[in-house]
């Protein structure tokens, strides 16, 4: 996919906005149409026929509800929520891709439990708002919070869908609305799965405009470019489909015209496909800003261990320096060195938190319960590169009896790295594990780095004999830069 100018700038807002937590998502019936839960025109579709109405005909879908409501109570309607969000209970690549972006705010209008459920099948602990009462309760250390705005499957009672449901909204959701507004004020939204015809999306809209006046700060939200080929009703002249797809067009343009009243401003897209690859493109600019740094060393050659520390250490003030997170392992001869380089930084710019500089996992030594300790570096192995985006493997051997060996963990490490699409940087001035690799990428580099001549240079400039220090540094650091745009 070729992204949009439109489309990278977004992007880069967005990733500034994930980074400070300042980010949320709204998500819409459409967010989970993909896996076959119907949209408001088929929920409601059995629903018109028994009021002799056709659907396809109605614009105010809340009022079919609300007719079908005062006719025949609540029943069916409850009926039909339970039998339509309880089929699926696994996300869409949607939500799983949110699910591993650091996104702790979700609000929804849709009834089923995606959302909370693939967060739960990702590790986070979720809080789920659906009632009011469930504002006076809090789960500590959650990672991340649900508000489920319209109601939940399992209490369809509850729902909102009829007319008085909006209508006394305010009444009866105050918290909701309360919460809503100081979100909405405090951090940037994206809406998903809002259709242009969605009912929700214009109560939403008039809500946010009572809730915020003339403060609007910017959200964002995707639409589906309106396309001709989108118009070819087989029971009307080319020239009818003509002028439905113009109109269309016209009247998606005044929307988008619109939307900016409530501080919300329109990504185009030509295809629904293309939202997955803008959140793929976000999660991985965002994993990039984390290096896993893998290396061990009994023996430092060709350098001395105090220049083989120097290198290290300057190599992580410098990733700390240029804000990148560095994930650890706490390798042999080099995990300790790590360490020193991102504390160092901290204490010299009086960064404030070294969780935002590092994330260190040292190694369990002792064996207890039923994994072996080869099984458990594995899992942990595993554990910490998926939180990467980019590798930087140094020397890279041990100790075995009285031979000096490759580090067998640093060669599964780079395997690891290619399962979970980390790009691998293997300097192989340093050696061991980290010139084999390094002959291994260099000998194929269209495999395995993006198309481009500079990146190239950099990655083949880390193996050629007796760098200094600076020239090391300067290239793991120029090449990682590039891959931040790339």
């Amino acid at each position: 996919m070729q992204l949009t100018e439109q489309q990278k700038k977004f992007i880069n807002d967005f990733i500034i906005e994930i980074n400070s937590g300042d980010a949320a998502i709204f998500a819409g019936a459409g967010f989970s149409a993909t896996l076959g839960f119907v949209n408001w025109k088929e929920l409601l579709r059995d629903l018109a026929v028994e009021l002799k109405l056709d659907v396809d005909k109605e614009h105010d879908l809340i009022s079919i509800a609300q007719y079908h409501f005062n006719k025949f109570k609540r029943g069916k309607i409850n009926n039909k929520i339970i039998n339509e969000f309880t089929t699926l209970t696994t996300g869409s690549e949607n939500h799983k891709i949110l699910s591993r972006i650091c996104i702790d705010t979700f609000w929804t209008t849709n009834y089923d439990q995606l959302i909370e459920k693939t967060l739960e099948a990702n590790g986070k602990t979720v809080e789920t708002k659906i009632r009011n009462v469930d504002f006076s309760r809090n789960i500590k250390k959650k990672d991340a919070i649900v508000y489920k705005m319209h109601g939940d499957k399992n209490s369809p009672d509850e729902a909102v869908l009829t007319k008085d449901d909006y209508e006394t909204y305010n009444d009866k959701k105050e918290l909701f609305s309360t919460a809503l507004r100081g979100d909405l004020l405090s951090k940037t939204f994206l809406f998903i799965g809002f259709s242009f015809d969605d009912p929700n999306l214009e109560y939403i809209l008039g809500r946010i405009k009572i809730l915020l006046k003339d403060n609007t700060p910017t959200h964002y939200c995707f639409f589906k470019e309106v396309q001709e080929t989108d118009f070819n009703d087989a029971a009307k002249t080319p020239e009818q489909n003509k002028e439905d797809y113009l109109y269309a067009k016209i009247k998606l343009e005044l929307k988008i015209e619109d939307l900016v009243r409530y501080g919300i401003h329109a990504i185009m897209i030509k295809e629904y496909q293309e939202i997955t690859e803008i959140l793929y493109e976000i999660e991985k600019r965002i994993k990039r800003r984390n290096i896993f740094i893998s290396g061990a060393a009994h023996d430092y050659s060709p350098y001395t261990a105090e220049n083989a520390n120097d290198l290290i250490h300057s190599l992580s003030y410098k990733l700390a320096e240029k804000d990148y997170k560095i994930i650890s392992g706490f390798g042999l001869g080099i995990g300790s060195v790590v360490i020193n380089g991102a504390l160092d930084f901290k204490l010299n710019s009086n960064y404030r938190n070294l969780d935002d500089l590092l994330i260190l996992r040292p190694f369990p030594q002792i064996q207890s319960g039923t994994k072996s300790i080869p099984e458990i570096w594995t899992d942990y192995r595993n554990e910490m590169i998926s939180k990467a985006g980019i590798a930087v493997f140094v020397f890279g051997n041990k100790k075995v009896g009285d031979d000096i060996v490759n580090s067998n963990g640093m060669e599964e490490e780079f395997e690891i790295c290619l399962q979970h699409n980390v790009i691998p940087i293997p300097i192989g001035a340093t050696g061991y594990v980290s010139k084999s690799l390094w002959d291994k990428v260099t000998s194929e580099l269209q495999s395995y780095y993006p198309d481009n001549t500079e990146l190239h240079n950099a990655i083949r400039e880390l193996g050629k004999d007796n760098p200094t220090k600076e020239e090391i540094i300067n290239n793991t650091i120029k090449a990682i830069n590039i891959l931040q745009k790339l």
